[in-house]
């Protein structure tokens, strides 16, 4: 547990999941602190997405309630935290933290291993592209290792002991984990038992990213709340039905119930 070292931030309530209130650069102290006490633990970046399953889906209720930090990564969750009366500093997206995480504990020599992703049938993979252009961009970071898993390597029982053991082996002070939730929590869940010292970040498309394998939305869309209309356009296939089925009439009822929270006030 670091609630310990939360000392220049509260958490937020929004729609029942506790934020923590905290900018990008206060989450990269908490894990440096952390990890000089020998103390690990597990971020979690929730978006409206994530937000919304959590309120009927136990198992996702359970990775937030273990994440030892919990930062808003979506801006329909920093308007709804604002209109509520009980305002986020900022938004703290995972594709950002890979980066802010890096140059933080490149400055004390420490290290990471870069989970997730795609795979490559011939040569550098995902994971390994990733970890190259973090080590440029954050000289003093040691890479640990990479791994790019086969697609549905988690229904083969060997093939993610390979996975977990790769992980473990390597000793790493700081995972990240890019499969897609809810699929990288579960990974997070097993690793943890075995790296308590570690710290680890659920990622998501990051790793793709940060590996020049996916193009992020330009930063007028993520100012604006927008990344998730860059996302539709680059996958309408898998995306729109989560998209506009459930997601934007969810974020527009969360904010309309910040909204009324604020007037009750």
């Amino acid at each position: 547990m670091v609630l310990s070292l939360r000392t220049t931030h509260e958490r937020v309530v929004v729609d029942g999941v506790g934020i923590d209130a905290c900018t990008e650069q206060q989450v990269v102290a908490v894990v440096r602190r952390a990890l000089d006490r020998g103390v690990g633990g597990r971020i979690i970046t929730p978006n409206v997405d994530i937000l919304r399953q959590a309120r009927t889906d136990g198992e996702v209720r359970g990775y937030l309630t273990d994440a030892s930090l919990v930062v808003a990564d979506g801006m329909p969750l920093v308007w709804a935290a604002r209109l509520a009366g009980t305002p986020l500093p900022q938004r703290v997206a995972g594709a950002a933290l890979v980066w802010s995480l890096a140059r933080g504990l490149a400055g004390d020599g420490r290290s990471v291993y870069v989970l997730g992703g795609e795979p490559a049938a011939a040569g550098p993979d995902g994971a390994a592209c990733a970890a190259h252009r973090l080590a440029a961009a954050a000289p003093g970071l040691r890479i640990a290792g990479t791994h790019s898993p086969a697609y549905g390597f988690e229904r083969d029982p060997a093939a993610y002991a390979q996975v977990r053991a790769r992980v473990v082996d390597s000793r790493p002070d700081l995972v990240y984990v890019g499969l897609g939730f809810p699929k990288q929590e579960r990974v997070i869940s097993a690793l943890r038992a075995d790296l308590p010292g570690a710290w680890f970040l659920g990622c998501g498309m990051a790793v793709n990213f940060v590996a020049g394998q996916r193009a992020r939305a330009p930063e007028w869309m993520q100012r604006a709340g927008l990344e998730w209309a860059h996302r539709l356009a680059s996958e309408p296939r898998r995306l729109a039905s989560r998209y506009v089925r459930h997601d934007a009439p969810y974020a527009l009822r969360l904010l309309a119930r910040a909204a009324l929270t604020r007037g009750r006030r």
